[in-house]
């Protein structure tokens, strides 16, 4: 089965931008060669991108006139973009998914094929998470402190707990962070709050 997966680059504070919309200047306090090529790896290995709109007319803007290999790869993989508002995208590859985000990528995990990676997305990611779809949480933590901004994830009476899969600290100071889920419960559940002795 394809993994559906959310990478996502997020203050120290839990922010995924700053408190403008597409504020991500911090992004580049931790830009470079490693994560340039863990970029790479992670796109070589899916082969579809998965989209909110919103962030999906950010990236569509940007892309499609960068140049080196991250944008070679984002330009050339198919994307859905869950939207009931877009008409005629024109980021090159590009589905429009009116609704029923997850029936639909539950099916499309059930097919073959690589990855699925969802960036950005905040909005989407939350209805995914809370579906049960979302195999694998890839979070950089970059060392900066907002102070406000849009969290990465949005508040719920739910409690998703994760797994540790890896930790790997990079040259330029960041973390990357990769979890799986585990089971949700309920904010009161016991099992859930009581400290392991």
């Amino acid at each position: 089965m394809r993994k559906l997966i959310m990478w996502n680059l997020v203050s120290l504070d839990g922010f995924f931008e700053g408190p403008r919309p597409w504020e991500l200047d911090w992004h580049m306090y931790v830009w470079g060669e490693d994560l340039e090529r863990l970029s790479i790896e992670q796109l070589r290995a899916a082969d579809l991108l998965v989209f909110g709109r919103f962030t999906y007319e950010g990236m569509a803007a940007y892309w499609p006139s960068a140049t080196g290999q991250v944008a070679e790869l984002m330009n050339a993989m198919t994307k859905l973009v869950v939207s009931t508002t877009i008409e005629g995208p024109s980021w090159h590859n590009t589905r429009v998914l009116r609704g029923q985000a997850a029936s639909e990528l539950a099916r499309l995990k059930q097919q073959p094929g690589k990855d699925m990676l969802i960036f950005g997305s905040a909005a989407l990611s939350n209805t995914l998470m809370h579906a049960g779809l979302i195999d694998e949480y890839r979070v950089c933590v970059v060392p900066v402190v907002l102070g406000s901004g849009t969290p990465l994830f949005k508040p719920s009476a739910e409690r998703t707990r994760m797994a540790l899969l890896e930790c790997k600290p990079m040259p330029s100071g960041c973390v990357i962070l990769r979890y799986r889920p585990l089971a949700a419960s309920p904010a009161g559940d016991v099992a859930a709050t009581t400290i392991p002795a």
